[in-house]
């Protein structure tokens, strides 16, 4: 009996011990009772709103894998999620910023962004196109010599755009445009005569145009497939870690192929649209091999 008060100071004692051993974005999660998701508003399949207005896509999909996981080790099974949406121009700084504290979208994972942020096991991969309208003819990037292109600011397609501008003297007038759905819409209306994105975003707008046949993608690529990841903070190793234990977990497990066949191989709300995208070779490798390795040639067969 007598040892029973020092049982109980002990356990009172354990507990802050172990909230004080958490630091960054677990002890940032621990402390508000809230885990905040950056997500886009038409990144189809990744992150888009459906007629609800609600959060949903592939990446949104993975990143609630990642919040089961945090729930679990922090043991707050009632923990709130909140969402904030990002564009491609601000995602980083309001990641930097604490404002959000995983990315779920289509964010390319490059060495230049490893310098600012982190990122979870590749979940994507995709080359830097343009789709124009069928009737203007234009099939490569010489073919856009002289024309209006415009991709989304902040991307890393403007980017490539801007390089393969200068370095061929194309001449071309580069516009930026706000979001992803801006960017389609000054093609569609005839602003610009080509959209340079991510070859699976420019696919889903193709799909859900007024008229899917008025428009195709282009025959060249500006770069080689590219990772997405899920973003994070740089240098939060406890948090970091957690993420890629959950997201390596989902892609080994027959989970993570019916995710990816749920957005890409079947029709998605909120029009039904399939995008028919089995998985590629490279896509394969990365859910065999979870990686977050920036390098597009780590993933060729």
């Amino acid at each position: 009996m007598r040892l029973m008060p020092l049982m109980l100071a002990a356990t009172m004692l354990a507990a802050p011990a172990m909230a004080a051993d958490l630091t960054g974005t677990l002890q940032k999660i621990k402390e508000t009772g809230t885990i905040t998701l950056g997500v886009r508003d038409s990144s189809i399949p990744f992150s888009y709103l459906d007629d609800q207005q609600k959060p949903v896509g592939y990446a949104i999909d993975i990143c609630y894998k990642i919040v089961d996981a945090v729930k679990q080790e922090l043991k707050l099974p009632d923990l709130k999620v909140q969402t904030v949406s990002v564009l491609s121009s601000n995602r980083i700084p309001l990641m930097a910023n604490g404002t959000i504290d995983l990315e779920c979208g289509s964010t390319t994972n490059n060495v230049d962004r490893q310098k600012q942020v982190a990122f979870t096991n590749t979940h994507y991969l995709t080359a830097s196109m343009f789709v124009a309208k069928k009737a203007s003819h234009l099939t490569t990037i010489e073919s856009l010599a002289g024309k209006t292109v415009v991709s989304t600011a902040g991307s890393t397609n403007i980017v490539q755009l801007n390089q393969a501008n200068a370095t061929r003297k194309l001449g071309i007038t580069v516009l930026a445009a706000k979001d992803h759905a801006e960017a389609f819409l000054m093609v569609e209306t005839d602003r610009a005569a080509a959209f340079v994105m991510d070859d699976i975003i420019l696919a889903s707008f193709i799909a859900s145009a007024k008229d899917p046949s008025a428009y195709a993608l282009g025959d060249e690529a500006f770069s080689l497939a590219e990772p997405y990841g899920i973003m994070l903070r740089k240098d939060d190793v406890p948090f970091k870690a957690l993420a890629d234990k959950a997201t390596s977990d989902l892609y080994l497990s027959p989970e993570g192929k019916a995710i990816y066949a749920k957005w890409f191989q079947a029709p998605i709300p909120p029009k039904g649209l399939n995008l028919n995208t089995p998985m590629s070779k490279g896509m394969v490798h990365a859910y065999a091999h979870p990686s977050d390795n920036p390098d597009p040639e780590s993933y060729v067969e």
